[in-house]
């Protein structure tokens, strides 16, 4: 039993003189965060665009109380990098770009929030269809599985797009906004019918399914089960510039729920 455990240990010390950690027993030195506007904190705070700095995922503003993951990484890998890949308006069909450009960064951690916008057509007719989703999806995580094989890869669940109306859908400049500039029709129009936002609700649970399943596939990746679809959020948690997207608080709230789903949260 001595002689194994010497064994191991002088395997471990190997291991380490050449600069290959093993599985779990370090941080990341670089990540890429890859998505949509919810990533680029699009009008999270003060004036309309992308605030990127106040991202749940790589933002570094101190005070703004975003306690992003690559302010908490930075905590335990101080000379970590990041760099936010995310593109507002992008759709899955932008995903598989994006995870090349992570794999030329070589990121170490990668997090994936994708699908509003695949689900924010004009119309339910017009959202993308299950297969289409799952292929982009597949495809993206198939790259960084190949060019990045050693990363890490995170993917949040979709907020719950009708939460949003239902808390907001009262609020008479949320849908004054909704609808002057056209934002997500598919569920936040005011002609749709119940079983409208229904065929949006449904398409949402198929997206997160397919998130969930895709993950599974590949060894270095996490899903979050579900937390951030789940949250019910409140309207403090939304944006007043355009009632869609996450404010500061909502930002702050998709950080501690996707962090303590993550491989470093309890």
């Amino acid at each position: 039993m001595r002689n194994v455990t010497k064994v191991l240990v002088v395997l471990l010390l190997v291991l380490l003189a050449v600069g290959i950690q093993p599985p779990g027993s370090s941080f990341p030195r670089s990540m890429a965060a890859l998505g949509d506007s919810i990533t680029r904190a699009h009008s999270a705070c003060c004036h309309p665009g992308d605030q990127p700095e106040l991202s749940w995922s790589t933002g570094s503003s101190a005070p703004d109380g975003i306690y992003s993951h690559y302010r908490r990484l930075l905590k335990l890998e101080p000379g970590i990098s990041r760099n936010n890949s995310a593109v507002s308006g992008a759709t899955a069909a932008d995903l598989p770009a994006q995870a090349a450009a992570a794999a030329s960064q070589r990121a170490e951690y990668v997090t994936i929030l994708i699908g509003a916008n695949d689900l924010c057509a004009s119309s339910p007719a017009s959202m993308t269809s299950v297969e289409e989703f799952e292929g982009h999806v597949m495809t993206a995580l198939a790259i960084l599985d190949e060019r990045l094989p050693h990363s890490r890869v995170f993917i949040s669940s979709i907020p719950d797009l009708y939460q949003l109306w239902a808390v907001l859908h009262g609020n008479p400049s949320a849908s004054a906004m909704w609808a002057g500039s056209n934002i997500c029709q598919s569920m936040l129009s005011g002609s749709n019918t119940e079983a409208d936002r229904q065929t949006v609700v449904q398409r949402q649970q198929a997206f997160n399914s397919v998130l969930a399943r895709s993950c599974s596939r590949f060894r270095n990746c996490r899903w979050d089960r579900g937390a951030v679809y789940a949250y019910r959020f409140t309207q403090e948690d939304v944006s007043t510039l355009d009632y869609f997207h996450p404010g500061l608080r909502g930002q702050e709230a998709l950080a501690e729920l996707t962090w303590m789903a993550s491989y470093w949260g309890p």
